[in-house]
């Protein structure tokens, strides 16, 4: 087995934006200490929560190097490097192993796609071009590309590709997966509302949506799972599971942000093409958290 970057909850976290667009890094430091001193076990900078897609090459890596010196080997820092450009993601992933990242995240190809053999050889030349391990990020509601599990066997014969964020939402394909797979990658739940039957099944913990607003409470339901309580770890999720659902009842991280804007956390505004949440559903999101207690 290869060494685990994390086990528990880690954050995909948001990117604070101001209303003219820049990055808030004054209010992106609070969110990372927040996270750490609230039992956060790892923080992912620059995925898709973090609208890396928007962001140019200096904001992009600015983020990456602002959350390594903020986070200050606290916790681990993944950063988001992947692109549908091998050649791009390839030095997007050395510049974030210069800056001091513990790991990468990388998403399968998207829009152009690939084939599996391609599949085995974009991600195969990502990790020789580094020496940090790798989490790869297969999400097919996204990019249109899903990652066979043959695939998965090929590139877990790789030193430096050392786990998975499954977020396909096929719990089938998911205990397939740690099946055939789980001596060779960790699994990383991608989906907040599947932590606690993927990590039943032998999954590390989740990179979490969920836990920009609430991460003891995340934290807790993988701990839980990893105490072999997976019953008070079910309790908690499904105490949630309202909550998580209405995070994602607009595109991510739209709806995340809004929350984190209602409970004072100054997420700030997302960037276009990312449109301010309809009011309808800010109410609908609202209620659930007063259900909560996140506000009154």
């Amino acid at each position: 087995m290869k060494n685990t970057i994390f086990t528990g909850a880690g954050v995909a976290i948001v990117t604070p934006m101001n209303e003219d667009g820049s990055i808030n890094f004054e209010q992106f430091g609070k969110n990372i200490d927040f996270q750490i001193e609230n039992g956060t076990d790892a923080i992912i900078v620059c995925g898709t929560t973090g609208e890396s897609s928007t962001m140019t090459d200096e904001e992009h890596l600015e983020c990456i190097r602002f959350c390594v010196e903020r986070t200050a080997k606290r916790v681990p820092v993944i950063a988001g490097t992947g692109s549908n450009d091998t050649k791009y993601a390839i030095e997007l992933s050395q510049k974030a192993e210069e800056l001091g990242a513990d790991g990468l995240l990388i998403v399968t190809p998207y829009y152009n796609k690939t084939s599996q053999r391609g599949l085995v050889a974009h991600f195969t030349a990502i990790a020789d071009a580094v020496n940090i391990p790798i989490i790869l990020y297969n999400i097919p509601g996204r990019t249109g590309v899903n990652i066979a599990i043959d695939t998965f066997k090929k590139l877990g014969q790789h030193k430096n590709i050392v786990a998975v964020k499954e977020a396909g939402g096929n719990i089938s394909f998911v205990a397939k997966l740690i099946a055939e797979c789980g001596d060779l990658l960790d699994i990383y739940s991608g989906n907040d509302d599947q932590i606690v039957p993927l990590m039943a099944l032998g999954g590390k913990g989740v990179i979490s949506v969920l836990s920009n607003v609430m991460p003891k409470e995340t934290h807790m339901i993988a701990q839980y799972c990893l105490d072999n309580n997976c019953a008070e770890a079910a309790k908690l999720q499904a105490k949630l599971l309202k909550f998580i659902n209405n995070l994602f009842i607009e595109v991510n991280p739209i709806p995340v942000k809004e929350a984190m804007n209602i409970m004072g956390m100054n997420g700030g505004v997302c960037r276009m093409p990312l449109y301010p949440m309809a009011e309808e559903n800010i109410k609908i999101m609202k209620d659930s958290m007063v259900e909560l207690g996140l506000v009154k």
